[in-house]
């Protein structure tokens, strides 16, 4: 095969968990493969998100296992965190995660551009480096991977300083005494999570009626117990209203009850990102767009020839597991291989407190929505020997299956480590599997994973 033909060259913009995913998967199958990034490889996820922040709970979990010794036969005294070492531990890791992706970029060729990627008419991009100097690059095939930020209310700007967004509570300037978290998502509830074992003081206010409002009912409400037993304040179906900052934080909050004033140091906005697709010259190009995404067909073709998109800035879940699923169809629609279409309906959702939370397929309410006869399995942790064991028997497993075939509809988790426990339950989901095959699964003894066959046991029973 001639190399380096312009056919056969590729372009990323973006070196995220879909950008540097496409990029290998790209030089894998044979092309020319350049990414463009402004910022570190790995984007949010490596640097701002996903893995430093799991960094910091791991932190606070060690901690709190060493403090709860006495239970487990062992004295550990005064246990305190280094708040430094905690912070610092983080940006290592993150650095780590980064260099590891250069590495691989080496090893598989892929040319590093680092600059700001511009896309123009006729399957060129443009790159402007940090000095400003101005570069144009041209492909056959362009892959926009540009991802999302924080977003924030309009009345309470994030200012870095009285207001946060994710990337201040990662490197905070101070550790605040009292701290309100708008949002109530995975980032919201992680981050409350974590600052609450650190001894703040903290609020978190939810517009829905529940916290962690995406997961299936009986989750939110056993996080809800878990995160005020804990000592946070949950305010759900609450809205914030107005922030008012001076010496503290005054937030006007409206709940059921009618209007109420919150005190805090800092307010943490957890209320969402916004795709990265302004400043890229889509529409110079041509590119169509709704509401700030990109349209792509079912191979993430945008309506302009040889440019694709993935990720956060297409109209799909903003997860970074889905970003690469999507980085590996794309390439593979590219490179005319066939290939299996992400299954949507079966992503994975993981929110990393503790106990933790996992879920896929249809939640309960889903299932009634739509109209569809359903059975529900539930079996608690606390009558699973190795939870008991391990002194981890709060959570529970909780499985939907078709009240007619038995298929399993929904996988809904939570309880220690059950973010290991959710992806062979997607591969179950994803293949039709029913309860019945499922109840005759040997699972190994003990673990707690034998609890989801005690829940199809459950099932089966109905």
């Amino acid at each position: 095969m001639e190399e380096n033909r312009p056919q056969n060259n590729l372009i990323v913009i973006g070196s995220g968990p879909g950008g540097y995913v496409a990029a290998l998967e790209a030089a894998k199958a044979g092309f020319d493969v350049k990414v463009v990034e402004s910022a570190s490889l790995g984007g949010v996820c490596l640097n701002w998100g996903c893995i430093p922040t799991k960094a910091l709970l791991k932190s606070v979990q060690t901690m709190n296992h060493a403090r709860e010794g006495a239970a487990y036969g062992f004295s550990a005294d005064n246990v305190e965190p280094d708040i430094e070492r905690i912070f610092a531990r983080s940006r290592e890791v993150a650095a780590t995660m980064s260099k590891g992706i250069e590495f691989l970029f080496n090893k598989a060729g892929v040319q590093l551009i680092q600059g700001s990627g511009r896309i123009l008419p006729g399957k060129k991009v443009e790159v402007t480096a940090a000095d400003g100097s101005v570069s144009v690059l041209e492909a056959e095939h362009t892959i926009i991977a540009t991802g999302a930020r924080p977003t924030s209310l309009p009345f309470a700007p994030v200012d870095g300083e009285k207001i946060w967004c994710s990337r201040q509570a990662l490197m905070p300037p101070f550790i605040p005494t009292s701290m309100a978290v708008i949002g109530s998502g995975a980032v919201g509830t992680e981050f409350a999570y974590f600052y609450r074992c650190l001894g703040v003081e903290v609020t978190l206010i939810e517009f829905m009626d529940r916290v962690l409002p995406l997961e299936d009912d009986d989750i939110s409400g056993q996080v809800s117990r878990n995160l005020r037993k804990m000592g946070i304040k949950v305010m759900t179906s609450s809205a914030v209203q107005a922030v008012e900052k001076g010496e503290k934080c005054v937030l006007t909050v409206n709940t059921k009850k009618g209007e109420e004033k919150i005190e805090a140091d800092v307010v943490l906005s957890a209320v969402g990102v916004v795709p990265n697709t302004d400043f890229i010259g889509l529409e110079q190009a041509g590119v169509e767009m709704n509401r700030r995404k990109i349209v792509v067909d079912s191979s993430y073709r945008t309506n302009v020839e040889g440019v694709y998109a993935i990720g956060d800035v297409i109209s799909t879940p903003a997860l970074a597991h889905v970003a690469s699923a999507e980085a590996i169809a794309c390439v593979e629609g590219i490179a005319g291989h066939e290939h299996k279409p992400v299954n949507y309906e079966t992503i994975p959702a993981c929110t990393y407190i503790s106990p933790e939370v996992a879920s896929a397929g249809l939640r309960e309410r889903e299932a009634v929505a739509r109209g569809i006869e359903y059975r529900v399995g539930k079996c608690q942790f606390a009558a699973n020997g190795k939870a008991v064991a391990a002194g981890e028997k709060d959570g529970f497993v909780k499985l939907i299956c078709d009240a007619n075939d038995g298929r399993l509809l929904g996988v809904h988790l939570v309880g220690a480590n059950v973010s290991e426990m959710i992806g062979g339950m997607v591969l179950a989901l994803d293949a039709g599997v029913t309860a019945d095959q499922l109840s005759h699964t040997v699972f190994p003894h003990p673990t707690m994973s034998e609890a989801i066959c005690d829940a199809c046991k459950q099932l089966m029973a109905k």
